[in-house]
């Protein structure tokens, strides 16, 4: 496993099941949101791939913000941990957990 963001944040939620990872980032000029829930990344704007080695968030990507959000994630009802997160408050989590 190498050290991209992506892998990185799925890390995280293999060791935090109980966490779903909201991420809103830019890249190529568009905005996307990927969730993030028990190590596996998928899109909710555009497809996600089948092969979980090609990545949903590019290491180019620049990320607006994160949310941590309880599980199981209810799109309508969602129960917030932390909101707006931005990568370096999000880095200091990953460190703690060390990740």
């Amino acid at each position: 496993m190498n050290n991209s963001i992506g892998k990185r944040l799925e890390k995280y939620t293999e060791q935090r099941p109980q966490e779903v990872l909201l991420v809103t980032v830019e890249f190529n000029g568009e905005e996307d949101q990927i969730t993030i829930f028990k190590g596996f990344s998928s899109s909710l704007m555009r497809p996600t791939a089948f092969d979980p080695d090609v990545p949903v968030l590019p290491d180019d990507a620049k990320i607006i913000s994160i949310d941590r959000i309880a599980s199981p994630y209810n799109p309508q009802a969602p129960r917030y941990i932390q909101q707006g997160l931005n990568w370096e408050q999000m880095q200091a989590l990953l460190s703690e957990r060390g990740v």
